[in-house]
């Protein structure tokens, strides 16, 4: 089971390197606005970032909240 977790996490890295070294090839060669990609890219790491952050603090409180018993 850890072999397969690891081989797809390996899998899933090559994928984004591969996927961002071809959008800095276009950005490079002026086939796409290089400024657009990586401004919507920033953009949407934060608002995964944000919303992790907010899933992160509702199970710290609620579920924590939850297993303690007085």
């Amino acid at each position: 089971m850890n072999n397969i977790v690891k081989k797809a996490a390996s899998y899933i890295l090559i994928s984004i390197v591969l996927v961002l070294t071809v959008l800095a090839l276009l950005g490079i060669w002026d086939i796409i606005s290089f400024e657009d990609v990586i401004k919507k890219i920033l953009l949407s790491l934060f608002v995964v970032f944000v919303s992790s952050v907010v899933v992160l603090f509702i199970f710290a409180v609620v579920v924590k909240d939850g297993d303690v018993k007085n």
